[in-house]
């Protein structure tokens, strides 16, 4: 008998065979409501709200039948078991009471045993179905208020995740996640030098645990690119980054491009992703295998950067995608695969469609089919910078906003640091709090980096900038800097930058002076005059960028004035 008494409803047309069921079922402890038919049988439904339902299949006004269709009806998702009481034995009219909705069904004459063990059992499966319900509803509940804080948490990650030039004229990207976080990342940002910095990853996995080692990625990626850090700088702290917060088994599969508009090249470094694509203009495939492991997997010191260089002309195009893309499977669980992406490449008649067709491809191939990866691709174009449709840089942080607007520094740079240190980034980086001067921060760049260059190769180092006329002295060159960098005893370049407002701007003055001997500068009005006679392009290039652009002493040391304005 169960532990707490049932209202149980008994329906038949019979006055003795109900008074019989009705004995019985008081008799173990249940309370009792009757109806004559089954019209009283589902108006006592409606008024009494029974738990178990005992009914008779053959009743005048309406049959049993049509009784415990209205009232499985009329309960919606609850539970009321339904015992039909019947003396029909043929197989169909036993069937008839299961189809119209009975859970089960009682011969008479009625044994009180099996009755009462019935009774029990429909109890039990009356509570377990009532404890399931609770805990759908409560799992709904919980899956909502998970979704609303993924949706505030998706936002936020990709105000965070989406900082950079996307949405330049010469990229185009596909990022369609599996679930509403993407384990799939994918950064593009302007360097102050020039050209971009993009980068395609991968991560362990894919939903909100793939999606957060997203965040410190795009910190640091953005962070260091805007500070004009080497590409192999950004991947170098990235990889120790994750090594650093995801557990063991999780890593991120990337591959990061450096393209330069100004040289036409594109540097490419690969670790974990399916190998890249260079499409070149006239048809030639290039394929960019990878060369190294996913980032998080190797300690700092392990850790390689070796990376691939390419030259492009206006029009080429570099692709990168996921696992996802080749991986994505039809309806009867093949695979894309690579033999089917790089028959898109194969018959090529407008290069401008190739992304649009292997995106068309993928998407007609998975159809109805179930997705189990996030898919991502993208394309870079080389094209002239000029055409890259992204407007300046004004999105000034708040600290940017109340940065120091009159200050200045000296920053001395001896023999072992000079060797391996790039103190570009640092001098940018402290440069560009002046609010508003970031919208230059690309010329800034530039001044900052040929004269600390100048200083070192040719006043350090006495490097002649002539042999640079030839591919052979190129290479002289720079084997020439490699070996006396190597020899740097007392050598030191000191930088001493001052900054000074102004109306709507301000001025940048920068004072370069090296440890070397100098040279005869009494030519040097001239030199800028004549842009093919002195050390390249470097001094009218300055020239044009600065004021002022003075040297002084004995040659080795310069002085420049940036001057600056708001529109």
């Amino acid at each position: 008998m169960s532990a707490e008494p049932l209202k149980i409803l008994i329906a038949d047309d019979n006055d003795s065979d109900r008074m019989i069921l009705q004995a019985i079922v008081r008799k173990q402890g249940h309370k009792v409501v009757t109806a004559r038919d089954g019209v009283e049988a589902v108006e006592q439904f409606k008024t009494t709200s029974p738990e178990i339902i005992l009914l008779d299949a053959l009743m005048p006004r309406m049959d049993g039948f049509e009784a415990a269709r209205i009232i499985k009806q009329l309960a919606g998702e609850e539970l009321v078991p339904i015992i039909f009481l019947t003396s029909l034995t043929d197989a169909k009219s036993l069937a008839q009471c299961l189809d119209a909705g009975g859970d089960d069904f009682l011969s008479k004459p009625y044994n009180r045993v099996i009755l009462e063990a019935k009774i029990n059992a429909f109890n039990r499966m009356r509570i377990m179905h009532s404890t399931l319900q609770s805990q759908r509803d409560l799992i709904a509940e919980n899956n909502d208020h998970l979704l609303q804080e993924q949706q505030v948490a998706k936002t936020v990650f990709d105000n965070v995740a989406h900082l950079g030039c996307l949405h330049a004229k010469n990229i185009k990207h596909l990022l369609s996640p599996l679930s509403v976080f993407n384990g799939d990342v994918l950064f593009a940002c302007q360097k102050p030098s020039g050209g971009m910095h993009v980068l395609l990853g991968d991560f362990t996995g894919h939903g909100l645990p793939a999606a957060i080692g997203a965040m410190p990625i795009a910190e640091i990626f953005y962070g260091m690119t805007n500070k004009g850090f080497a590409m192999t700088d950004v991947l170098r702290e990235i990889n120790q980054k994750l090594k650093q917060i995801l557990p063991v088994g999780f890593f991120c599969c990337a591959c990061m491009i450096d393209m330069s508009f100004a040289r036409g090249d594109v540097e490419v470094w690969v670790g974990g992703l399916p190998e890249a694509v260079i499409y070149k203009s006239g048809g030639e495939l290039i394929k960019i295998p990878s060369n190294h492991l996913p980032l998080g997997v190797l300690t700092a010191s392990r850790f390689a950067t070796e990376t691939y260089r390419y030259d492009m002309s206006e029009g080429d195009r570099i692709f990168m995608w996921s696992d996802g893309i080749i991986e994505a499977r039809n309806v009867d669980g093949d695979m894309f695969g690579e033999d089917r992406l790089y028959e898109v490449y194969q018959d090529v008649k407008n290069p401008s469609t190739i992304f649009s067709n292997i995106k068309q491809q993928v998407h007609n191939f998975i159809g109805e089919g179930e997705r189990d990866d996030d898919l991502t691709i993208v394309e870079v174009e080389m094209v002239p910078e000029d055409r890259l449709g992204l407007d300046a840089d004004v999105h000034l942080s708040k600290s940017a906003l109340m940065g120091p607007v009159n200050w200045g520094l000296s920053y001395e740079l001896r023999g072992e640091t000079l060797k391996d240190f790039n103190p570009l980034p640092l001098l940018l980086h402290v440069i560009m709090e002046v609010p508003g001067l970031r919208l230059f921060s690309g010329q800034v760049y530039t001044v900052l980096a040929e004269l600390i260059s100048n200083a070192l190769e040719h006043g350090v180092l006495k490097l002649d900038s002539n042999l640079k006329t030839t591919s052979e002295g190129f290479a002289q060159y720079y084997a020439l800097r490699m070996q006396r960098l190597s020899s740097l005893d007392d050598a030191w370049v000191r930088i001493s930058i001052d900054h000074q407002p102004e109306k709507s701007g301000g001025v940048l003055s920068i004072k370069i002076e090296d440890s070397g001997e100098g040279f005869d500068y009494s030519g040097f009005k001239d030199a800028k005059m004549n842009k093919d006679r002195y050390s390249g392009r470097g001094i009218p290039l300055l020239d044009s960028l600065c004021r002022r652009f003075e040297y002084m002493g004995a040659g080795n040391i310069v002085e420049a004035e940036f001057a600056w304005k708001t529109e």
